[in-house]
């Protein structure tokens, strides 16, 4: 088969389609023919050198793929050979087979054709974990997401309107507000030219955000406590503005508040797993239904994966960029 290999850590001309061994799958783990992967910030950093896979997961970049089941390893039930299937993976999408603990695996969603739900594993899984099973939005809530266009944003803002919560976003550019905006989005801040903490407040009386969910990390932290309502939580997914700033314990003591910082990729595969059950149970019947639906951007042929790490670094894309094995 061919996979996206990086012989070398670097832009987005390290990332090399190569002929590399098909994979084999073990206990409990299933084969899948990939039709299409996605582009997420991981693979960036991966390709950069700044985050290796963790130990037995494929070498190759790529957190998610869909295609079919291709064959079916020692142990496995309730999948058969053929199957329209999306995974979340550790590593390993941007390939042509990609082997995928069972547990780790959900069916095509209704009404979506397979190329575009190779854009839902990662997103959906990140989303429900953080927002609901470790922030617990509530409805009447207000939930604050940093990135409101990005891929993991599109999918915050229609999974909290879901559940009747109220979304403020940042974005960069009054398109990707507006994009939020037909989303759902209530409340909308420009990062480049507003003070997110003054224009929350200003929008929720002084309130501030119940849930805030932060791509940002350090760069974001205190001002993210300010942002914050009383007893509200911080949930921090990534580190783009940093990994080391300063918390001002009296401030969030002030708020009762609680902060997280999660990582979904080297989570053992018990907990992947609990994660993609709750997203089936959850969002697989919001998206079969149409009351939430994938973003895409664009679509680039895999094997010119370079391409598409050139647009994710432009960002001018809302929603996702995905990878598809042909064309």
């Amino acid at each position: 088969m061919h996979a996206i290999t990086i012989p070398e850590p670097g832009g987005p001309e390290a990332l090399v389609w190569a002929e590399v061994p098909d994979p084999e799958p073990g206990e409990g783990e299933v084969l899948v023919d990939v039709a299409a992967s996605a582009v997420n910030r991981a693979d960036v950093l991966q390709r950069q050198g700044f985050y290796d896979p963790p130990p037995g997961a494929s070498p190759y970049p790529g957190l998610e793929c869909a295609g079919r089941i291709a064959a079916l390893g020692p142990g496995v039930s309730g999948w058969s050979v053929g199957d329209r299937v999306c995974a979340l993976l550790g590593g390993g999408g941007y390939a042509e087979r990609v082997v995928v603990p069972s547990g780790q695996l959900l069916p095509v969603p209704e009404g979506v054709d397979v190329t575009t739900a190779a854009g839902l594993p990662e997103v959906t899984c990140t989303v429900w974990s953080n927002v609901f099973m470790v922030a617990h939005l509530r409805p009447g809530e207000t939930l604050l997401v940093h990135g409101g266009s990005s891929g993991i944003g599109t999918m915050a803002i229609q999974l909290a309107k879901s559940v009747g919560a109220r979304v403020a976003v940042t974005a960069g550019t009054a398109e990707k507000l507006r994009r939020c905006a037909e989303l759902g989005a209530d409340i909308l801040i420009n990062y480049r030219e507003q003070d997110f903490v003054e224009e929350l407040r200003a929008a929720t009386d002084g309130a501030g955000a119940d849930v805030i969910l932060d791509n940002m990390g350090a760069k974001y932290l205190e001002r993210n406590v300010k942002a914050l309502a009383v007893n509200g939580r911080l949930a921090v997914i990534g580190m783009q503005g940093g990994t080391k700033g300063e918390l001002n314990l009296g401030a969030l003591l002030a708020k009762r508040g609680a902060v997280t910082a999660t990582s979904l990729r080297a989570r053992p595969a018990d907990e992947k797993a609990a994660i993609v059950a709750a997203v089936r149970e959850h969002v697989w019947p919001l998206l079969s239904d149409g009351r939430v639906r994938p973003v895409v951007d664009s679509t680039v042929p895999m094997r010119e994966a370079a391409r598409a790490h050139q647009l994710l670094d432009e960002s001018g894309h809302v929603g996702k960029i995905l990878l598809v094995t042909t064309g």
